[in-house]
């Protein structure tokens, strides 16, 4: 299984992009990488050379983090997003990494790949630590505005994508809302509570924000606006606390021998929030496999983003979606979900 991956997308590309990629290779990966050539291959002299499962694909355009996606994938034919995911719809590569203008890569993955059938808006999901370890949070920003039947479908795919990584056989379903009880949310939520209910899946109900890391909910679904907020606050707050935690221990001797003992712990702590340890986010509900990565990603992200880029791909996650949302009938009310992979 190739991954395809964007060398020019990213606040630090390609130098950064062509480092993390090699180092996925390393590890017996097959990789793409898209971009200018001369400049893939500057970088990669500095690490040595191309490995022999390590190919370039010349690009002669790339998108600014600034630009307009739609526009600038409609013009820019021949960008590295557009040559990448043409790649992948001709069967030559089976993943794509890309940390570039987000907005463009749903533009080009879309207009490229299209969508799963049945899927109306493809969403962006992400890994959540919990007291018992993960759970799935989307859609985290691709869809501010959203219709019940979307968080059905995010529903659906954030089961198969959860069964998938986490490999929990039943995972239980919520809804972000701003209370436990029916009665709470808003139209939004309402409606879409009422679909869930009468689904397939392990639908347990409304969560609050609160839930979200107990580890009692598999998978928890809203609209972008609410996702992105929900996960830049985790992300600000972690780092908060632990930042919290260190000055709070260097006001006396005995507060510095204690973080002596318990550094190791935070570490670990912080680790388990920190973005690069997963690499990128998953487009799930177009027809093939991308992960959205950080536009500041380290190597280490790079090299991560490809890790399950390869996995994703070849676990068979799209064929599993595939399968599934095809089982949704004119009423709208799914048959049980399928554990096949799709194939």
């Amino acid at each position: 299984m190739k991954v395809c991956v964007d060398a020019m997308g990213g606040d630090h590309a390609p130098e950064w992009i062509v480092k993390g990629a090699l180092q996925a290779s390393f590890r017996g990966i097959p990789v793409i990488l898209v971009g200018d050539e001369k400049q893939i291959k500057r970088e990669a002299k500095r690490m040595g050379g191309i490995p022999s499962n390590v190919e370039i694909v010349h690009a002669s355009e790339a998108i600014g983090m600034s630009e307009s996606p739609t526009v600038a994938v409609r013009k820019k034919r021949d960008s590295s997003l557009r040559v990448g995911f043409k790649l992948i719809k001709k069967g030559e590569a089976h993943a794509m990494v890309s940390a570039g203008n987000s907005g463009a890569i749903m533009a080009a993955a879309i207009m490229t790949l299209r969508r799963i059938p049945g899927i109306d808006r493809p969403a962006i999901a992400t890994l959540i630590p919990t007291f018992k370890g993960h759970m799935v949070l989307l859609d985290i920003g691709a869809n501010v505005d959203c219709r019940a039947d979307h968080l059905r479908q995010f529903a659906v795919v954030g089961t198969v994508f959860c069964r998938t990584v986490l490999h929990i056989p039943f995972p239980r379903v919520a809804i972000l809302s701003n209370g436990e009880e029916a009665s709470k949310g808003n139209n939004l939520t309402r409606e879409a509570h009422q679909l869930l209910s009468n689904s397939f899946l392990n639908y347990i109900g409304y969560v609050e924000g609160r839930d979200i890391f107990s580890g009692n909910v598999d998978v928890v679904v809203c609209d972008g606006f609410v996702g992105n907020v929900v996960l830049k606050l985790t992300e600000g707050l972690s780092q908060a606390i632990f930042g919290f935690m260190k000055n709070s221990m260097k006001g006396s001797f005995s507060a510095k021998v204690g973080y002596l003992f318990i550094r190791r712990s935070l570490r670990n702590l912080l680790k388990s929030f920190d973005y690069s340890e997963y690499g990128g986010a998953p487009l799930l509900g177009v027809d093939g496999v991308c992960l959205i990565a950080h536009g500041s990603s380290p190597p280490k992200a790079i090299k991560n983003a490809v890790y399950h880029a390869h996995e994703l791909a070849t676990q068979n996650l799209v064929g599993r979606m595939r399968l599934n949302i095809q089982k949704l009938d004119v009423n709208g009310k799914p048959e049980k979900v399928s554990n096949t992979t799709g194939k």
